[in-house]
This record gives structure tokens, C-alpha cells and sequence, in this order.
């Protein structure tokens, strides 16, 4: 376990545990968002540079800021260590190219999954079944914190409504995943955040269901829900007008061709919506072969520089070491454990190629 997270967790297992013989199926109780808030505390510094890390991906969105918004990193981080690796290198870059790019950590620590298979890090920290979802949520937190030390703006996937709480205020920029872009829970939860998120095509490539969740996200909405103590509760949003699309392809290949663009900007201008499109390298863009990233990085910025301005943000998969691996022995150090990734050099040679030619 990770010495850090101890004294935090420590406190927390003070909870006590629900009475199994009434509460049938229920284990250890969770601690409430407040309380691992109070916990593990988003120091005033942080919130500051949150604040305008959140202002900069508007700035983006809005056209007032001509950089390219690159969310990179692992497909889920699994190991601390290698993530904070990551991270450090990953902010050196951000450095030297932050005139062209704005430079966004994937931080991503729920996975979701077809059928079965492990759910990421928030889950099961100790990758052996044991569903430690205690440890999860400090061990999560703790490390977030100790990427957004290192300068980092954060992106993570909305996933699980009632995980969002725990660490949506350390977050610059969140997707909605395209198992859930059409979930009416994840559209009322979104109109409620302080931060701009992206909502991705559907899995079979269609957009409808992106631009139905972009226009439902931008309103005010009173919906079921958990205050920050965990508490039932009528929640109240104010609709959150920073959403855009995201395009990751679909079951018939790519979406991120001209004439793909096209489509996509003027259905959006017709739904009413800004044409705010990222394009996600990974996935059915790339044919599921992360090696691909690059010309599809490659193709955006040939776009962008023939003026489509439409094209606000890419998404790529990345990690120390290229390619994936399985969970069933010794784990190979900075390989990802879900999706396959592109290496380290791969992944800093086309970001220094995009900002030279953008």
C-alpha cells in the first residue's frame, strides 16, 4: 500500500460498516466526496491554477485561444508510479510547446467495459479481484494531487455519477464515453459541472446521440442525486454551456475525413450547437492499432492548417512503453494494462511535429 495514503485511509475506515442482515448485499460503507475532500484537500494554489486551467480549454472552445487542445496520457492508470514518470515528462513538454499546445493529462481511473474485466484503478487498485474501492478512492485522489503538483491540467472520463464528486474539482476537462454519451443520468450530471467536457459519437459511429447530449448538458436541470455528504438530494444545475463533440470513429471505420467533418459541423449548426469538434486518434479512428495515432494527428493538423478552425482538440492514448499487456502475471513497468498505447518517443516526436506545422 502506498505509505502516503495510509493516515488518510486510516480515518476513513472509521465509517462503520451497514448491518448485513437489513441491508442485504451491502459491504464496508465509502466515505462521503466531502470527506475525502477534507481528507485529501485541494490546496488554494491548486484551485487557483484549476481555475485557469478550466479557463484556458474555454478559451479554446470559444475560438479566443488558437492552440491545439491535446488531451494525451495512459488509457487508465494502474500503477503510481509509472503515471507520475509519465507526468513529469509529460510536463516538460507542455512547457516547451505550450505557444501552439495546451497539453491536458488523461488521468483516467474508471474504465468501462463491454462485459466484464477490471474497472480501473478507483476500483480495483490492487489488480487482483479484490475490489479495494476504499483504497481506490485515496489512492485515486492522492495521485491526481500529485499530478496537478507537477503543473498538469487533468482530463478524466464521467463515468460513475456518484465517483464523479470525488474528483471533479481537480479535473480541467472530461469526456463522456460513448457507452454513455446517451445516458439521460450522465447528461443531468454534466449540465451541473464547472468544467467543459467532450461527449463522444456513439459506438456504431453515429452523432445524433452527441449532439442530443451536448443540447440537454447546456441546460438547467433538477434531478435525483447525492449532495457532497452523501445525502439524497434534489440537485439543481445550471446547465453547462462549455460541452463540444468528440469523434472516435464507429463500427464502419473512421469519422475524421473531410467530408466526415463537414457532415458533423453542419448537422451541428443545424442542431443550434457551435461546431466544436475534437477527433480522438485512438479507437475505430485508428483501427484499434495505437501505432496509427500519429497520421491521425498528422491529418488534423493538415486540416487545421487549411483553415478548419472547427477542429479545436485531439485525444490520443499513450504511455512510457508502447502497446498493452494482460493482467494474468508480472506486469511490465509503463505498459498499459487496458487499450494498447504508442511509446513515449512516438508520442513526443508527433507533438513536437504538430506544433511545428500547425
Amino acid at each position: 500500500m502506498n505509505t502516503l495514503v495510509t493516515p488518510c485511509l486510516t480515518a476513513l475506515t472509521a465509517a462503520p460498516t451497514l448491518d448485513a442482515e437489513r441491508n442485504e448485499g451491502v459491504g464496508q460503507r465509502l466515505p462521503s466526496a466531502y470527506a475525502l475532500r477534507q481528507a485529501l484537500p485541494l490546496s488554494s494554489t491548486l484551485e487557483a491554477r484549476v481555475a485557469e486551467q478550466r479557463q484556458q480549454v474555454r478559451n479554446i472552445l470559444d475560438g479566443r485561444d488558437n492552440r491545439l487542445l491535446v488531451i494525451t496520457g495512459p488509457c487508465s492508470l494502474h500503477d503510481p508510479a509509472s503515471a507520475l514518470e509519465y507526468g513529469q515528462r509529460l510536463a516538460r513538454l507542455a512547457e516547451a510547446l505550450k505557444d501552439d499546445l495546451l497539453i491536458v493529462m488523461r488521468a483516467y481511473i474508471e474504465k468501462p467495459r463491454t462485459t466484464v474485466g477490471w474497472k480501473g484503478l478507483l476500483y480495483d487498485p490492487r489488480l487482483d479481484g479484490s475490489d479495494d474501492m476504499l483504497l481506490g478512492l485515496t489512492l485515486s485522489r492522492e495521485l491526481m494531487l500529485g499530478l496537478l503538483d507537477l503543473g498538469l491540467p487533468l482530463a478524466g472520463e464521467l463515468l460513475q455519477p456518484m465517483a464523479t464528486p470525488y474528483f471533479d474539482d481537480l479535473l480541467a476537462w472530461g469526456a463522456v464515453g460513448a457507452r454513455t454519451t446517451e445516458s439521460q443520468v450522465h447528461r443531468e450530471m454534466v449540465s451541473g459541472l464547472a468544467l467543459p467536457v467532450g461527449f463522444k459519437n456513439g459506438t456504431d459511429g453515429s452523432l445524433g446521440v452527441a449532439y442530443d447530449a451536448i443540447r440537454s448538458a447546456a441546460h438547467p436541470h433538477r434531478h435525483f442525486g447525492l449532495d457532497l455528504h452523501g445525502h439524497p438530494a434534489i440537485l439543481r444545475s445550471q446547465g453547462n454551456p462549455d460541452c463540444h463533440l468528440v469523434l472516435r470513429g464507429g463500427h464502419n471505420g473512421p469519422n475524421y475525413s473531410e467530408a466526415h467533418l463537414a457532415a458533423a459541423r453542419s448537422q451541428l449548426l443545424k442542431a443550434g450547437l457551435a461546431p466544436r469538434i475534437m477527433v480522438d486518434c485512438s479507437h475505430a479512428n485508428s483501427g484499434k492499432n495505437p501505432l496509427r495515432q500519429p497520421e491521425v494527428l498528422a491529418e488534423v493538423i493538415r486540416q487545421r492548417r487549411e483553415g478548419n478552425r472547427d477542429l479545436i482538440g485531439v485525444m490520443l492514448e499513450s504511455h512510457l512503453f508502447e502497446g498493452a499487456q494482460g493482467t494474468g502475471g508480472a506486469l511490465r513497468y509503463g505498459v498499459s494494462i487496458t487499450d494498447g498505447c504508442l511509446g513515449w518517443e512516438a508520442t513526443e516526436a508527433a507533438l513536437i511535429a504538430a506544433s511545428a506545422r500547425r
